[in-house]
């Protein structure tokens, strides 16, 4: 486990996710209210007794994706977000998906979790809720307003299941324009979810960040090493999952399957 600080180069940090089911307003909501935060809950504390340093609670469960949370999102978002950092003592990130920047930082400021993850910081992408703009202005300076300075900021770039607008501009232009721009720290991944994280991207950016670099996506117990040997860290989700299906709970020992590799 790292022991020295959440967003560092010293020492590798391992995120788990915190996959909410569809929350209210959203297609596949089933009416269960009480059901989703008891899941977010389960999966949390799973992950924290097998030794993941840091969790993010995000509305997985809510395809297909809008840009923008709606209330009822919102509200459930907050309350498993809440449910969570009242459970478990690692840090807690949130992640209002897609890129609900300001209902992210609100939940954070609620809740007292500690950082919060943006897909589209500074890129602009074609997505299934068609065009996404930058938010890294709107980002740092809702921060600024509501006294969360201290919420740090890991940014995506070009974030998977997108596509740049201007596909000329490398991951290296990128990764350098969210390190101006604010962020705390860089994630790079694969192509979508489950694929892994090229790792010569990954080495690319770190070439060009004063930054930790995550690995966002494809983190399994059977890359770990290889990944973790260039990256400061690794966002792991889908590879956890009971039976490798995405709906299911986080499973204890794939999880353990994984720190220890990192032990290795």
């Amino acid at each position: 486990m790292n022991k020295t600080g959440l967003f560092t180069t010293e020492a590798k940090t391992i995120i788990g996710m915190v996959h909410c089911l569809p929350l209210p307003g959203t297609p596949g909501f089933d009416g269960d209210y009480q059901g989703i935060i008891r899941r977010a809950v389960e999966d949390a504390v799973t992950l924290e007794k097998a030794g993941v340093d840091a969790v993010i609670v995000e509305n997985m469960g809510d395809t297909p994706f809008k840009a923008m949370l709606n209330t009822a999102q919102v509200a459930a978002l907050s309350a498993a977000a809440a449910a969570v950092k009242d459970a478990i003592r690692i840090p807690v990130g949130i992640d209002a998906a897609f890129n609900d920047c300001k209902a992210s930082l609100a939940i954070a400021g609620i809740t007292g979790a500690q950082f919060i993850r943006v897909p589209v910081f500074v890129d602009t992408v074609l997505f299934t809720d068609g065009v996404i703009t930058p938010c890294a202005r709107e980002c740092v300076e809702y921060r600024k307003q509501l006294g969360l300075e201290h919420v740090k900021i890991l940014a995506d770039v070009q974030v998977k299941h997108a596509h740049m607008l201007l596909p000329h501009i490398t991951v290296e232009q990128s990764a350098r324009e969210a390190e101006a721009n604010g962020a705390d720290g860089i994630i790079v991944t694969g192509s979508e979810i489950g694929v892994e994280t090229p790792i010569d991207m990954i080495a690319r950016v770190k070439k060009v960040v004063h930054l930790p670099v995550f690995a966002g996506s494809g983190v399994k117990a059977s890359n770990i090493g290889e990944q973790m040997h260039v990256a400061d860290g690794g966002i792991i989700g889908s590879s956890l999952k009971k039976d490798g299906i995405l709906t299911n709970p986080i499973d204890y020992e794939l999880v353990r399957e994984v720190m220890q590799g990192m032990e290795e």
